[in-house]
């Protein structure tokens, strides 16, 4: 569990913001919606990470907000 608090933590910093107006594809609850995140200390390949709406705002990230231009993809 400590794991995936500091997932989260490390996403919410590194999620840009955008101001387009598209947004994620409607889904349920347990949709998981992947996004473009910015590679982890010391790296220099680019993640994607794939968690459900709930989980990314924990992590203080607006999936609607991020998606034009980070959005990848969803999984149910």
């Amino acid at each position: 569990m400590a794991y995936k608090a500091l997932i989260l933590a490390a996403l919410s910093m590194t999620v840009a913001v955008s101001p387009a107006v598209a947004q994620a594809p409607p889904g349920t609850p347990h949709t998981r919606y992947c996004l473009r995140v910015e590679p982890i200390t010391g790296s220099n390949i680019p993640g994607i990470a794939c968690l459900t709406r709930e989980e990314w705002a924990e992590g203080h990230v607006d999936v609607d907000k991020v998606w034009a231009e980070d959005g990848v993809g969803i999984e149910d």
